[in-house]
C-alpha cells in the first residue's frame, strides 16, 4: 500500500477548538464537538476533553463549521505559489492542498532548453516572475523548493507534454521505440521522486501529438507506481464525448486511474449533454474502471489566447507560431479554420467572437484590452475579430489569456452531484481581470450551490471538496477532522460564507471565513492573512504493483 511520507510544518503550538459543528469529510452528518490540537495534529475531537483545557490557545468556533481543509485538484499556481507564497487567493477560501503540473506543461522534470520554452509558452498561466530562481530540474528538487515554505500544500503531477518536449520535441510525429522508453524512464522517476501521478494537455502542444498508443504505455507506468492520470482531453465542445471515451479507453487498456479533470461539457454542442456524460462514466465505472473527477463552479472557462489556435501552427514551438501569425497566407488559414471549420484548439467548435473576453495580458500597452472581447475590440477598431485576434497575439508575445463564455448550468449542476465528483478551481492568478474561481471556487460551491439551491446538501458538499479528493491522491492521513491526522481545518459560517469575486472585479476574498490552518497554523485569523507560511510538498512514496 502506499504510504504518505510529507514533510510536516514547524510544530505549532496546542490548540482547543471548542463548541464547533463538526463536518468529518466522510459525508456524514455534522455533529457538535470540540477538537484539540497538538504539534500539528489532530488528538481528539469530542464533546469532554478536560486534558486539553490548558491548551495555549482556544479559538471560540460557536456557529462555525470545523471541517477538513479544501482540497483543490486543479491549480495552476507552481510558480505563482513561490514567487508569491503569501497565496492569499487560496488559503482564504479554506485550501489547505492543491494539486500542481496540470494540464501537461509545467516545470519538472526539466532541461534549460525546455524550460525556456515551457515557461513562454505558459506565461499566461504563470506569470513571468522577475530574477525568478529556477534552481531545479527534477520533481524532487522541484517538491524541496516548495518545501522552503508556503501557505498551503502541494502536492504534483508529472506533466506529459513537458516530457514530450524534453524527449521528442515539438514536432507532430509519434514518439519512436526509444524516446518512449525515455519518457517513461522520466515519468517513473517523478514518481519515484514524490508525484501523485500524471498529467497531459492535449490540446496543447507538444502533448497534443501524442497518439492513444503512447499515452496507454505512459499511464502503464503510472498504475506501476499506484498513481492517477490527469488528462486535459483532446475536446470539451464538438467531440467530447468521444474525447472521454479515449480517456476511459486509456484507463482501460493500462488499468491507470482517472481522473477526469475540469470535466465539462461546453460550447453549443453539448447543451444539456452532461448526462451523456455521466452515463459513460456509470458504464466504466460498472465494468471496474477507477474514475473520478472535478469541476469548478462556474459557466465560464479561462485558458490562453493561442490555445483555440489549429494545432499544425503551434508546430515547431513559440517562433514558428508567430511566424505564422505574421505570414498573410497563414493567417488566411487560420482566420478560415477559427471562423469556418473549427479548431482543434477551439474544441471542434467555429470561434464566436463574442464569447472571447481578454483576461490578462503582459504587455502594458494592451492594458485597454481586458475585459473586452475579442468582438467589441474589432467593433471599436473598425477590424475584423481575426485581426485583433492576431495583432493581440503577436504583440503580447502569446502571454494572453482569456475567459472563454461557453458552459451551461445544467450540465454543471449534473456533473458536481455525481459520486465521482471533486472540487478543481483551474484558477489563473495572474492578469488584469483572472477569472473568478481563483478566490472564490470553494466558497461559491457552499453559498451558491449548498445554501441557495441546494443542489448539494453540506455535508455531501464537503465530502466532495475534502475526504473523496484525499482519497483520489491515496493521502492516509489528510482529508478528514479525525485523530491521528493532520491539523490541515478550515472553520467557517454556514449561513455566511459566499464568494464576493465577480468577473468585474475578480481579486475578492471570500467572507464567511474566519479562521484556516495548515498543519495547525493559523493562516487565516480573524479572516486576516497570518503571514505564516506552514506548507510543504506533499509527497507520495509508491511502492510498484500497489
Amino acid at each position: 500500500m502506499a504510504a504518505l511520507n510529507s514533510f510536516p510544518a514547524p510544530p505549532p503550538r496546542s490548540l482547543l477548538i471548542t463548541g464547533a459543528t463538526v463536518i468529518d469529510g466522510t459525508g456524514a452528518a455534522g455533529f457538535r464537538a470540540d477538537v484539540a490540537v497538538d504539534a500539528g495534529r489532530i488528538v481528539a475531537v469530542g464533546n469532554d476533553l478536560p486534558g486539553f483545557l490548558r491548551a495555549e490557545r482556544t479559538i471560540d468556533a460557536a456557529g462555525l463549521v470545523v471541517a477538513p481543509g479544501f482540497i483543490d485538484m486543479h491549480a495552476h499556481s507552481d510558480l505563482q505559489i513561490l514567487a508569491n507564497p503569501d497565496h492569499t487567493a487560496k488559503v482564504s477560501q479554506g485550501v489547505t492542498l492543491e494539486v500542481l503540473g496540470q494540464d501537461g506543461l509545467s516545470f519538472a522534470p526539466i532541461d534549460e532548453a525546455t524550460r525556456i520554452a515551457v515557461r513562454r509558452q505558459i506565461a499566461g498561466w504563470n506569470g513571468e516572475p522577475d530574477d525568478f530562481d529556477f534552481s531545479w530540474s527534477t520533481v524532487a528538487g522541484y517538491l524541496d523548493r516548495l518545501d522552503q515554505g508556503i501557505a498551503c500544500n502541494a502536492a504534483y503531477l508529472v506533466p506529459q507534454g513537458t516530457l514530450r518536449m524534453m524527449v521528442v520535441g515539438t514536432a507532430n510525429r509519434p514518439a519512436t521505440a526509444a524516446e518512449l522508453a525515455e519518457m517513461k524512464r522520466l515519468l517513473a522517476e517523478g514518481l519515484a521522486q514524490g508525484a501523485v501521478g500524471m498529467s497531459s494537455g492535449l490540446t496543447y502542444t507538444p502533448g497534443m501529438f501524442a497518439g492513444t498508443t503512447e499515452l496507454v504505455e505512459l499511464c502503464k507506468v503510472v498504475a506501476e507506481y499506484g498513481g492517477y492520470y490527469s488528462p486535459h482531453q483532446r475536446s470539451y465542445g464538438k467531440g467530447a464525448l468521444e474525447a472521454y471515451a479515449e480517456m476511459v479507453e486509456i484507463a482501460r487498456r493500462s488499468g491507470c486511474a482517472l481522473h477526469l479533470t475540469h470535466a465539462t461539457m461546453n460550447f453549443e454542442p453539448n447543451k444539456g449533454r452532461g448526462v451523456d456524460l455521466i452515463a459513460m462514466i456509470d458504464e466504466a465505472l460498472a465494468d471496474g474502471v477507477d474514475i473520478t473527477t472535478d469541476t469548478y463552479p462556474y459557466l465560464p472557462g479561462a485558458t490562453t489566447l493561442s490555445a483555440i489556435l489549429p494545432s499544425w501552427s503551434a508546430e515547431g514551438g513559440a517562433d514558428a507560431l508567430l511566424a505564422r501569425l505574421a505570414d498573410p497566407a497563414d493567417r488566411e488559414r487560420i482566420t478560415y479554420e477559427l471562423e469556418q471549420v473549427g479548431t482543434d484548439g477551439c474544441h471542434g467548435c467555429v470561434t464566436d467572437w463574442n464569447t472571447i473576453e481578454i483576461g490578462g495580458v503582459k504587455n502594458p500597452e494592451l492594458g485597454s484590452a481586458v475585459g473586452r472581447t475579442v468582438a467589441e475590440l474589432a467593433a471599436g477598431s473598425g477590424r475584423a475579430p481575426a485581426e485583433v485576434f492576431f495583432d493581440v497575439l503577436i504583440r503580447d508575445n502569446l502571454a494572453t489569456t482569456i475567459l472563454q463564455h461557453v458552459g451551461h448550468e445544467e450540465n454543471v449542476q449534473a456533473i458536481m452531484k455525481h459520486p465521482t465528483h471533486t472540487g478543481g478551481s483551474d484558477a489563473i492568478l495572474v492578469g488584469g481581470k483572472p477569472h473568478p474561481r481563483a478566490w472564490g471556487t470553494f466558497p461559491r460551491y457552499l453559498a451558491h450551490y449548498v445554501r441557495k439551491l441546494g443542489v448539494l446538501e453540506l455535508a455531501d458538499c464537503i465530502h466532495h471538496l475534502t475526504g473523496r479528493p484525499a482519497a483520489r491522491l491515496r493521502l492516509v492521513d489528510r482529508g478528514l477532522v479525525r485523530e491521528g491526522y493532520h491539523a490541515d481545518l478550515v472553520l467557517f459560517d454556514p449561513a455566511g460564507v459566499r464568494d464576493t469575486a465577480t468577473f468585474d472585479n475578480p481579486r475578492q476574498q471570500a467572507e464567511g471565513i474566519p479562521w484556516v490552518l495548515v498543519g495547525g497554523v493559523p493562516v487565516i485569523e480573524d479572516g486576516h492573512r497570518t503571514g505564516a507560511m506552514p506548507g510543504r510538498a506533499v509527497r507520495r512514496t509508491f511502492l510498484k504493483g500497489n
